[in-house]
């Protein structure tokens, strides 16, 4: 079973300790940024509209209180506080938020918060420190600025789904549709701790300007430059890559799968090894990359063949053998079974009070050695600490959150 995590750990101990994060944004992106910033000791405040909030809420498997296992994974660690940011009293009351705020994350639509009058112009006269985080599909500057933006859609503008899939066949999803999500809020992340870093220096704030298609793009390794000094368009590769071989994916023979990578010719006498063919290995027939690249269908044919002819489990036992690098293609199940996981925590679960089950999530990412992050509480309800943050942070009484809660601001 996944670990349990300790219930007395806070966070008094981590990293972040002592900012505090607004998280405004919606689904993916811009919020995992807060995550990330959240599991290392930040606090974060989840701001949501009062009716509805943070659409992810709504995204994936629905639990028996609605809200979703994604958002129980993604809003983590997070307290929720509704506020309607399109009326005047909601308008102000998040100044007031951003007065004490070190860090603010938004993935609105450019201009959007400009017409509610919280642009960066705003803000950082509201609180010259803080560091903004926006994220965007296409940034906050170029002719595609106003374009709506989604994973999906940065996927194909940044270049990696017309990668994927088989050789002039129908381009995929690149595994997960959030993909591109995930990676520009890892990029917002490490931005938003580069400029802290310079606001420690300096005293002065600034904004982060992240778009979804860059983020895509800046993970396709040479395609630029190829293209820049020769012309060439790599297309669909399949289970296989342009620049290597043999590196790919292979079926076995009780119908599961292998990965291979063989980036060096070192490593390809290695796997020769493993087949127990190592006159392939010589350099008369297979010992250099580039003729294994001239003749990749001819390689790849004969891992395919000895793949083939043995089960996963034997695969794999060879390789480790003489040190080949493979892998298994794993499911959500063999990741659950896998030893390599439980060894290193990768999955924690929590007891949630208001389902009364327990939510397996994936743990934190990257592990530091004496502060390492932690997952100390699920994705918040609605809501649930409006009244908290009203009261402690901002200082309002009773009769005053008892009138924004009427007048639907809260």
């Amino acid at each position: 079973m996944p670990d349990a995590p300790d219930p007395t750990a806070g966070a008094d101990d981590l990293p972040l300790r002592g900012l505090r994060v607004i998280d405004v944004a919606t689904i993916i992106a811009a919020p995992y940024a807060a995550t990330i910033l959240g599991e290392f000791g930040a606090e974060v405040l989840k701001v949501e509209h009062p009716i509805g909030g943070d659409p992810a809420r709504n995204f994936g498997t629905a639990t028996s209180v609605n809200d979703t296992l994604c958002w129980m994974s993604e809003g983590r660690n997070k307290k929720s506080v509704t506020i309607d940011l399109h009326s005047k009293d909601g308008a102000e009351l998040f100044k007031k938020l951003v007065a004490s705020a070190d860090v603010l994350c938004e993935n609105f639509r450019p201009g959007t918060l400009e017409k509610w009058g919280l642009g960066w112009e705003v803000l950082r006269e509201v609180n010259p420190r803080l560091v903004m985080l926006r994220v965007s599909g296409y940034g906050q500057t170029g002719p595609y600025k106003d374009r709506p933006g989604f994973a999906r859609i940065a996927h194909a503008v940044g270049g990696i789904a017309y990668l994927t899939g088989m050789p002039r066949g129908t381009p995929v999803t690149p595994g997960s549709t959030t993909f591109g999500d995930y990676a520009s809020g890892l990029y917002g992340c490490v931005g938003a701790l580069m400029a802290l870093r310079h606001r420690d220096r300096t005293g002065r704030g600034q904004y982060i300007d992240v778009a979804l298609y860059e983020s895509v793009f800046r993970c396709t390794d040479e395609l630029a430059p190829a293209y820049a000094a020769t012309g060439f368009v790599r297309e669909r590769q399949g289970p296989h890559y342009a620049i290597a071989c043999p590196l790919g994916h292979f079926r076995t023979k009780d119908d599961k799968w292998v990965a291979i990578a063989c980036t060096t010719d070192k490593m390809f006498e290695r796997l020769c090894a493993a087949m127990e063919r190592t006159e392939l290995a010589s350099s008369s027939i297979y010992g250099d990359q580039r003729t294994r690249l001239d003749n990749r269908h001819d390689v790849n044919q004969i891992v395919r063949d000895w793949c083939d002819s043995l089960t996963r489990a034997d695969v794999l036992a060879r390789c480790r053998a003489h040190d080949a690098p493979a892998g298994p293609l794993n499911d959500i199940a063999d990741i659950f079974a896998d030893r390599q996981v439980h060894a290193r925590r990768n999955l924690v679960a929590m007891d949630d009070a208001d389902t009364g089950e327990v939510i397996v999530v994936p743990n934190t990412t990257p592990r530091l050695s004496r502060t390492p992050g932690r997952v100390r509480t699920l994705g918040p309800r609605l809501g649930a600490h409006t009244d908290e943050v009203m009261r402690d942070l901002l200082g309002l009484s009773d009769a005053e959150i008892a009138r924004l809660r009427e007048t639907h601001v809260i």
